[in-house]
């Protein structure tokens, strides 16, 4: 079993552990997807020797709180150099 089915098995029971869970676990999916939509972006994985100088590279990110079913999530929206870069997830300017 994987840490998911083991934490989901634990909080069978308790509806207010499921919301936390499934919270955590929505956040770090969005995260990841947001990330793995950069790197489509810039073309290149993230420390990798293709991304030295081609004029455009990651640049940290700033965060957003999103509404959910589950409670509020908190987002890190990444950004390039540039500010090229537009994410497709989340809508823009809503919560």
């Amino acid at each position: 079993m994987n840490d998911f089915t083991k934490n989901m098995a634990q909080a069978l029971f308790n509806q207010d552990k499921i919301n936390d869970l499934l919270r955590k676990e929505l956040q770090q999916a969005v995260n990841d997807l947001l990330e793995a939509e950069l790197t489509a972006f810039l073309g290149y994985n993230p420390y990798a020797r293709d991304g030295w100088n081609t004029g455009n590279s990651r640049n940290g990110a700033y965060f957003r709180k999103v509404d959910t079913q589950f409670g509020k999530i908190e987002i890190q929206v990444p950004r390039d150099r540039n500010g090229l870069f537009h994410q497709h997830t989340l809508p823009d300017y809503k919560q």
